[in-house]
């Protein structure tokens, strides 16, 4: 794990922090994401044998690529946002200077980064989740939507979703510190970033929940798609949480 991680990641959260690694040379089967996604060929075969793995059978893909995607969300956001908003550091994460490691399911193994990133005391949000959102995150869901026609929509409400997890059980554990409200209200609540661009995170909403409501997730995540699954306990297109919404939206042509 990385010393500077290792005060927050102990227990039973030992290892989310040991997703993301950090020396000098690389684990020699890594590969640097912007290899991945341009010109290696590589991403493809990653998606379909995670694809057999979870058994779907077809050309179309998009929900075995959604499930890829909140696994690999999983394992590169709890130690990245630990550090941007308990510790306010950055660690370079976008494309060109972050690999990632596959195993024989093409699921996520870890990351690799070769410098430990920079200290930004007294930083604003959009500065220190610059690399994660603009330059891993974009890319990344723009190269899936490429290959297998998943909207990115979808891909954002995964992150949404593994954001706010990640962010509800930093204030249950640290409290309101500096920079944990206010960047989650920025990544998960505010309509627009910083530089007026649309945040694919924002769901508008009229009021808050009331007491006994269940919170639905922000997109569907197509799971009910694969073979086994059914709708989530929490899927805002599951007909028992009140009137059935059409499908189309998520399962017809991106």
């Amino acid at each position: 794990m990385i010393p500077l991680l290792a005060p927050i990641f102990q227990g039973e959260w030992a290892r989310h922090g040991e997703s993301l690694q950090c020396s000098p040379r690389r684990p020699a089967d890594a590969v640097v994401l912007a290899d991945l996604l341009h010109g290696s060929g590589l991403l493809t075969p990653v998606l379909r044998r995670h694809a057999r793995h979870l058994g779907v059978a077809g050309q179309d893909q998009r929900a075995a690529a959604s499930a890829w995607s909140l696994r690999y969300l999983w394992a590169l956001l709890p130690p990245v946002v630990a550090a941007a908003s308990l510790l306010h550091h950055r660690f370079e994460v976008g494309a060109a200077h972050i690999a990632v490691r596959f195993n024989e399911h093409g699921e996520v193994a870890g990351f690799h980064i070769s410098q430990q990133g920079q200290a930004l005391p007294g930083s604003g949000t959009a500065m220190r989740y610059e690399s994660l959102l603009q330059d891993h995150l974009d890319p990344l869901f723009a190269a899936i939507h490429h290959h297998t026609r998943l909207a990115p929509k979808i891909l954002w409400g995964n992150t949404a979703r593994h954001l706010e997890t990640i962010f509800d059980q930093a204030l249950r554990l640290a409290g309101p510190v500096p920079g944990l409200v206010e960047d989650r209200a920025a990544l998960l609540d505010r309509p627009a970033w910083p530089d007026g661009r649309d945040n694919p995170m924002h769901r508008r909403q009229a009021a808050a929940p009331a007491a006994g409501l269940l919170t639905l997730h922000r997109q569907c995540c197509l799971s009910y798609l694969l073979p086994g699954e059914d709708y989530c306990g929490a899927c805002p297109l599951d007909p028992r949480h009140g009137k059935p919404c059409r499908h189309q939206a998520a399962t017809g042509p991106a």
